[in-house]
C-alpha cells in the first residue's frame, strides 16, 4: 500500500501560482535533495496550468490556449518545460527528479479540455471519443478550461484510463486532482473513475483530491478512493485560517491512517507569491509557523511546502528539519484534542511503538498565556520527557506548563 505515512514534499502553487517553469522545479528539487531529503521530504509537485504557454502569475485566463495531444490529453507547454519537446511530456523532468532520489508529481483538473470535446478528438487506445465523454453542464466555477465527464459512459472511463496511462509512462508518482473534493454528490462517481484509473495504470501513484472542505460525511468514501483529500479551501498565511484549522482538525483526525490522510493543505512558509513580488515572504510569525507545524504533525496531515525553497532563511530551514517534530508525523497515532477553548488547545498523540506520548499545548490567544495540563487529564501518573522545539528536558512533574507567546505552541515527548 502506498502513502503508509503522510506524504511530504513541495508544491509550486504558493510561490509561483500557475506560472512555474522547469528551471524553477529543477532548482527546488536540487534544494530538497540536498537539505530536506534526509528528513523525509520527497515529493516535487508541479501545480496547475502547466499546459498553458502564457501563464504569468496566480490568476487564470478563461478559455485560454492549452497544449494538448491528438487524444485530448494535456501536455506540458514546451516554452515553460523545454525538456517536454518532441512528445517527451514530463518524462525527462520526472527522470531528473528521480535521479535525485525524489518523487515527481503533477496537478490536474477533473474532466477533459473543452477544446478536446469541441474537436471530437478520439480517446487513446479505445473506440471512444472526447465529446461523448464530456458533460458541458459540469464546469469548474473558477477555472472553465475543462468539462466534467458523463461518468455513466464508457468514453469517460476510457478517457481517465488514458490520461493515467500517460502519467505512468511519464514516471509520475503523485497526482493532485482539483475541483473535486468538495463537489459531492455531483462528483462521487467521477472520484471513483479517477481512483480506478490511478490504481490500474501500472504505477504506484499517490492520489490527492482538492480543494476542500471535503464533506465529513463522505470520509469513508474518500478513504476508499484517495490517499489524501483537502479538509479546507486554499490555506494561506492568515492567523484566522490557522486558528480555524483546530476545529477542522478535531473533526477529521480520527480518519487519519495508513494510505488515507485528511489534508490541511500546504505550508505557506518562507518565500511566497514570487510572481507578484520576489521579496515577498510569509505573513505568519515564527510562533504561528511553529503552531502550524505542530498541529499538522499532531493530526498527521500531509506536509507540502509552499516556499521558493532556494530562498529559505535559517528559521524556515530549521522549521522544516526539526527531526523530532517531524517524527510525530510517522510515529504518532490516535491523535485528538483533550480540549480546545477560544484561547488555548491541548492535543495528545500516543506513539505507535508504545515508547511515550506526544502532548502539544497551543496558545490561540492574542496575548502571552500560560497553558497547563494535569497528568491525570492525560491519563498519566506524571510527566517526564523533552520539549521538541527547544530540546529542553522536562523533569518529573504532575502538571505540564508552558508560558507561550501569542499564537505559539510547545510539544513534548513524554516517556
Amino acid at each position: 500500500m502506498i502513502a503508509q505515512t503522510p506524504p511530504m514534499g513541495w508544491n509550486s502553487w504558493d510561490c509561483y501560482g500557475a506560472a512555474v517553469t522547469e528551471e524553477t522545479v529543477r532548482k527546488n528539487a536540487e534544494y530538497m535533495a540536498r537539505y530536506l531529503k534526509p528528513f523525509g521530504w520527497e515529493y516535487v509537485v508541479v501545480d496547475i496550468q502547466w499546459a498553458r504557454p502564457n501563464a504569468r502569475d496566480h490568476s487564470y485566463e478563461p478559455f485560454t490556449e492549452l497544449a494538448m495531444d491528438g487524444f485530448g490529453r494535456l501536455i506540458p507547454a514546451v516554452n515553460r518545460f523545454p525538456s517536454a519537446a518532441d512528445g517527451a511530456g514530463f518524462r525527462p523532468l520526472a527522470d531528473y527528479v528521480h535521479s535525485l532520489g525524489l518523487k515527481f508529481g503533477i496537478h490536474i483538473m477533473r474532466g477533459l479540455p473543452r477544446a478536446a470535446a469541441h474537436a471530437h478528438l478520439p480517446v487513446a487506445d479505445s473506440g471512444c471519443f472526447c465529446h461523448l465523454a464530456a458533460d458541458p453542464g459540469s464546469v469548474c466555477a473558477w477555472n472553465p478550461d475543462m468539462y466534467g465527464l458523463r461518468c455513466d459512459t464508457p468514453d469517460a472511463k476510457a478517457y481517465y484510463d488514458s490520461i493515467f496511462r500517460l502519467y505512468a509512462s511519464w514516471g509520475v508518482d503523485f497526482v493532485k486532482c482539483d475541483d473535486i473534493a468538495r463537489e459531492y454528490p455531483r462528483c462521487r462517481r467521477e472520484i471513483e473513475l479517477i481512483s480506478e484509473a490511478c490504481r490500474n495504470c501500472g504505477r504506484d501513484i499517490v492520489l490527492s483530491l482538492s480543494p476542500g472542505p471535503a464533506p465529513l460525511e463522505q470520509a469513508e468514501h474518500l478513504k476508499a478512493n484517495a490517499n489524501m483529500w483537502r479538509i479546507t479551501d486554499d490555506f494561506w498565511d492568515d492567523w484566522r485560517l490557522l486558528k480555524g484549522m483546530f476545529e477542522r482538525a478535531e473533526k477529521w483526525c480520527i480518519h487519519a491512517g495508513p494510505g488515507h490522510w485528511p489534508d490541511a493543505d500546504m505550508l505557506p512558509v518562507g518565500a511566497l507569491r514570487q510572481c507578484e513580488d520576489p521579496d515577498s515572504r510569509t505573513r505568519f510569525t515564527h510562533a504561528e509557523q511553529r503552531t502550524m507545524m505542530t498541529l499538522w504533525c499532531m493530526m498527521r496531515s500531509p506536509l507540502m511546502i509552499g516556499a521558493e525553497m532556494t530562498k529559505n532563511d535559517d528559521f524556515t530551514l530549521s522549521l522544516l528539519t526539526s527531526r523530532d517534530v517531524l517524527e510525530i508525523l510517522r510515529s504518532g497515532w490516535c491523535a485528538h484534542p483533550l480540549r480546545t477553548l477560544p484561547e488555548e488547545s491541548v492535543w495528545i498523540s500516543p506513539r505507535q511503538d508504545g515508547q511515550g506520548v506526544y502532548i502539544a499545548l497551543f496558545n490561540l490567544g492574542d496575548r502571552k498565556r500560560a497553558v497547563s495540563l494535569a497528568a491525570a487529564e492525560a491519563g498519566l501518573p506524571f510527566f517526564r520527557g523533552r520539549e521538541l522545539w527547544s530540546g529542553k528536558a522536562l523533569r518529573k512533574t504532575g502538571v505540564l506548563r508552558a508560558a507561550l507567546s501569542p499564537h505559539d505552541a510547545a510539544v513534548w515527548l513524554i516517556k
